[in-house]
């Protein structure tokens, strides 16, 4: 073969070549494009059915701090925003509303990050997912998966956990077990698994309830399986288990919280689910590992009894609390990892709203009952109580017989977040409170009856100035249906 021909040769399989990585870039892109075409995108979100909007919140002001709210309790998991400002008065109506979405059960907070809020709940025999722009209601996407989840005593079948949004997915856990990844640009399907089957888990009292707790790409989560694990770390890229921790005690309704100590990466588990005799307790564990530093055992000597209130972490502290007349617990962990017991009290049991720190003072809803429930303020240093206060007023009603008739009224079991030096209460018959606490007292400065509903028992959220309040209950006398409200907070 002469040098010309060779040369000849060596093009044409030169073209060949190209020719066919050409042919395999055009099928890829062809793949990518149907890919693309079944999940597209949404460039812009599309008008919601379900939602009602009123008006457009007020612009930010140019001093405005703002900040995303991806997970429950907020971006630092202690119920304390770090917006400013926002309004601190209102009129009798509540601040204005700017949209209202229908939604259905469930006692999950909706979590928000940049233009996306994703907001769980369950309406008849599926769960939806509903991903909506904050400022207006509109649509990106919806996702939803059937359920035949029966509550054991008669309260919602919904969610009870809030979606959790990090590393552009969501995730989502239902009352039966479902965990759910999902995308959150499209909304499409990542992954999913049924913890309950996986981990062969029995129904605990009201379901599954606890958040997933998203730390350094793990997902960790009390299971609460019959001889373990108690804890597991799931991938949260694919939902395979990385890791598992204890085997003694039951699901709680609490959430895994992070905490670091004397630079230790820790996470904080509070269990305790449907166990005869009642069995839970606290487990601190490395979440690189699973390896479990310590134990506390604490619980309710009730059987019916549950643990929802999440721990909360201040200077090396660890605060639990309980309701059935458990009251809480600090706990110091000291730099060797080990713990000692500085106080309990049994003048703070939390029922389900996590307490809030604050310069050396913890704030929590005590009670486990509706008509016994009151904010009270305790010492962290001493455990010492300040004050109790049970949040009541009197409001004229009209009667058939003398004309006006004084009622009291309260805030019974509310839930509360801090915000611009304040406390933003939901009542659990739907009062937005606004309230001053600080060591020496507690007042109430403005308040509305938003609307008059039961079983208001989720924490507002707050992001970019606008408050997302949940109506877990339609009002019977008004009709409707459980809502979602949207209410502007921006100051000037």
């Amino acid at each position: 073969m002469t040098e010309s021909r060779r040369c000849e040769f060596r093009s044409r399989n030169i073209q060949r070549v190209i020719i066919r990585a050409f042919a395999i870039s055009i099928a890829i892109l062809g793949v990518a494009a149907a890919d693309d075409n079944q999940n597209p995108k949404p460039s812009h979100p599309s008008t919601n059915p379900d939602v009602t909007f009123h008006h457009p919140p007020r612009s930010l002001a140019e001093n405005a701090v703002t900040e995303d709210w991806p997970w429950f309790l907020g971006n630092r998991h202690d119920g304390i925003s770090r917006e400013k400002p926002i309004i601190n008065n209102w009129s009798s109506d509540g601040p204005p509303l700017i949209w209202e979405m229908n939604t259905g059960e469930g006692y999950g907070a909706p979590s928000i990050v940049g233009d996306r809020l994703v907001h769980g709940y369950r309406r008849a025999g599926e769960i939806h997912i509903d991903c909506v722009h904050p400022e207006n209601g509109k649509r990106w996407w919806r996702y939803s998966y059937p359920t035949q989840y029966k509550d054991r005593f008669g309260f919602n079948g919904g969610p009870r956990s809030s979606p959790v949004i990090a590393k552009g997915h969501v995730y989502l856990l239902g009352p039966a077990g479902w965990l759910h990844c999902l995308n959150l640009k499209t909304g499409s399907l990542v992954w999913k698994k049924n913890l309950s089957e996986i981990y062969k888990t029995k129904q605990s009292f009201f379901g599954v309830g606890t958040t997933p707790l998203f730390e350094n790409g793990k997902l960790i989560i009390n299971v609460g399986a019959p001889g373990g694990p108690c804890v597991v770390a799931l991938d949260s890229t694919t939902g395979n288990e990385i890791w598992r921790a204890g085997n003694e005690w039951g699901p709680s309704y609490a959430s895994p919280m992070p905490a670091t100590f004397h630079g230790n990466r820790r996470v904080l588990v509070l269990t305790g689910g449907d166990s005869d005799p009642p069995t839970g307790g606290l487990l601190v564990i490395d979440p690189a590992n699973g390896h479990v530093e310590f134990t506390y055992p604490f619980r309710s000597r009730k059987y019916e009894s549950v643990v929802a209130a999440s721990p909360i972490v201040f200077d090396s502290n660890i605060f639990i609390t309980a309701a059935y007349k458990t009251g809480g617990v600090l706990i110091q962990v000291n730099p060797d990892m080990t713990y000692e017991v500085k106080w309990k009290t049994k003048t703070l049991g939390a029922h389900w709203a996590t307490p809030i720190y604050h310069n050396g003072y913890v704030y929590g809803m005590d009670g486990g009952s509706r008509n016994k429930a009151a904010v009270v303020c305790i010492d962290a240093n001493t455990g010492i109580r300040k004050w109790r206060n049970p949040l009541e007023w009197t409001r004229d009603m009209p009667t058939t017989a003398s004309g006006i008739k004084p009622l009291k009224m309260s805030a019974f079991r509310g839930s509360f977040i801090r915000a611009d030096d304040a406390y933003i209460c939901l009542g659990e018959m739907g009062h937005l409170l606004r309230l001053e606490l600080s060591p020496a007292d507690s007042r109430i400065t403005h308040r509305a009856s938003v609307f008059t509903a039961q079983e208001s028992f989720v924490a507002p959220v707050l992001s970019r100035g606008l408050l997302y309040i949940s109506q877990t209950k339609a009002n019977k006398k008004a009709g409707g249906s459980a809502r979602l409200l949207c209410l502007d907070l921006r100051g000037p």
